[in-house]
C-alpha cells in the first residue's frame, strides 16, 4: 500500500520562499523569489503579500526583504537550546582573545547553519554572517570538520546530494579531493580553509563530540589570509579552540 504524504505543500513552498532571502538575496523582486524556489510569479507574489502581511517581510513597491521578526520563528529553538548559551560565551572569549571572528555552525542537509557568533571588529567577508546564514558545507572549515564526524554512510549520502560550487579557484570541487580533504580533518582534529569560500579568508574550525546532542557542532576563527598565514592559525589560534571545545564538551556532558 502506498505511503500516504502527509506534508502541507503550501507550507514547504511559503519556507522555500523565506529561504530564498540569504546574506546574497536581502532584496528581490517577485520575479527572483520565483527563480529561486521554482514559482510561478503568481504564487510566488501571494506568498511574498502574506509575508508582509504578517509583518515578517515588508516591500518598497517593487523589491522585497524579511523583518526581524522572522526572527520569532527560531526563538523557540534559540531559547531552548541552553548549551547555545555555553558556545557563545566561549566564542565571545575567542573574538576578544585574537580580536577576530569566532562562530559555531551545525549541518543542515548539505549546508552548515550559523548557531552563534561573535564577530570581529573589523568585517572580514563581503557578505553579511549572522544567525541563521547559510553556506556550502564543502567549502567552510565548519563543514569539512562537521563532514569528518560523519559515519561512512551518512557521508556517502552527503556527497550524493551536494553540489561542489566553485565559490573560488581554490575551492574543492571533487569528491575525490573533498575526501582526501575529510580524510586529512579526521587524523588532524581540526580542518583549516584557505579562500576556498571567499577570496581574502582563511578560518580553521574544530568539530565539537556531543554525545547528548542530536546534532554536532563545530566552531572557528576566521581571519583575513594576508593577515594570518596558515601556520599562524595553527600555532596562535588552534591550541584556544581546542581548549575551547574541551571546555563546550565538559559543559554539554554535564547537562
Amino acid at each position: 500500500m502506498a505511503v500516504r504524504d502527509e506534508t502541507v505543500q503550501s507550507l514547504v513552498r511559503g519556507i522555500a520562499v523565506i529561504r530564498s532571502f540569504d546574506a546574497g538575496h536581502r532584496h528581490q523582486t517577485i520575479t527572483d523569489v520565483a527563480a529561486r524556489t521554482g514559482l510561478t510569479r503568481a504564487a510566488a507574489r501571494r506568498f511574498l503579500i502574506t509575508l508582509c502581511e504578517t509583518g515578517l517581510a515588508r516591500s518598497d513597491g517593487k523589491n522585497y526583504e524579511l523583518t526581524p521578526a522572522i526572527l520569532e520563528l527560531a526563538q523557540s529553538y534559540v531559547s531552548s537550546a541552553s548549551e547555545l548559551e555555553i558556545v557563545q560565551d566561549v566564542l565571545r572569549g575567542l573574538s576578544e582573545q585574537f580580536d577576530e571572528s569566532a562562530s559555531a555552525a551545525m549541518m543542515d542537509g548539505t549546508d552548515i547553519i550559523y548557531v552563534a557568533r561573535a564577530p570581529a571588529r573589523h568585517r572580514i567577508m563581503t557578505i553579511g554572517l549572522g544567525l541563521g546564514t547559510r553556506l556550502p558545507a564543502h567549502a567552510t572549515s565548519m563543514g569539512q570538520a562537521l563532514l569528518s564526524l560523519m559515519q561512512p554512510r551518512e557521508l556517502e549520502i552527503y556527497l550524493s546530494k551536494a553540489k561542489l560550487t566553485p565559490l573560488t579557484p581554490y575551492t574543492l570541487t571533487t569528491r575525490t579531493s573533498l575526501r582526501q580533504r575529510i580524510d586529512e580533518v579526521q587524523d588532524r582534529g581540526y580542518a583549516i580553509v584557505s579562500e576556498e569560500l571567499e577570496l581574502g579568508l582563511r578560518s580553521i574550525s574544530v568539530p565539537v563530540r556531543n554525545r547528548n546532542a542530536r546534532s554536532n557542532i563545530a566552531i572557528n576563527i576566521s581571519a583575513q589570509a594576508a593577515r594570518v598565514s596558515a601556520d599562524d592559525m595553527v600555532e596562535r589560534f588552534l591550541p584556544a579552540l581546542q581548549r575551547a571545545v574541551r571546555h563546550i564538551e565538559i559543559a554539554m556532558d554535564s547537562r
